[in-house]
């Protein structure tokens, strides 16, 4: 196993994980749904990370169903902030230490505050990036706080609206 930022983080905090490779152009990466189809693995438990900043300027991460789309109102209330925007693509890399496509909950640059979507609390496992286009890590939901400070919070939009 490749020994990326989040692998090697999982591994020091003794989080079992397991990565998974899937081929992907670096320049043009897959989307979640595509990663998901292509590793065999049901969308649900296949997240991304995506990364915002709030009306104070405050930096957070959502981590979320890959099919499913960030609710901002209700991310910026799981946060206690006023007003969330999706961080722009030029900042990620300065900011996290991640690139578009791979980035990671787990070892950016320094912590921030994360939210988890609720869909994931009780799972038996989950996927997302290992930290590199190409890279999935598989871990347990319920391992996770040994190595990441996150909140369960309901922060996609509702398909059934």
């Amino acid at each position: 196993m490749e020994k990326t930022n989040a692998v090697r983080t999982l591994e020091k905090f003794k989080v079992p994980c397991r990565a998974l490779e899937y081929a992907a152009d670096k320049n043009s990466p897959p989307s979640g749904t595509e990663v998901a189809a292509q590793l065999g693995l049901d969308p649900t438990t296949v997240f991304k990370t995506l990364v915002t900043e709030g009306k104070s300027l405050a930096h957070y991460v959502f981590v979320i169903p890959v099919g499913a789309e960030l609710d901002l109102k209700k991310a910026a209330a799981a946060v206690g902030e006023k007003s969330v925007a999706m961080l722009p693509q030029k900042k990620l890399l300065p900011l996290t230490g991640y690139v578009h496509g791979g980035c990671s909950p787990i070892g950016m640059k320094k912590p921030f505050v994360t939210v988890v979507d609720r869909s994931a609390e009780g799972k038996d496992k989950i996927f997302f990036s290992a930290g590199k286009i190409g890279m999935q890590v598989e871990v347990c939901p319920a391992d996770l706080p040994r190595a990441l400070a996150f909140t369960y919070a309901d922060v996609v939009h509702d398909n059934n609206a």
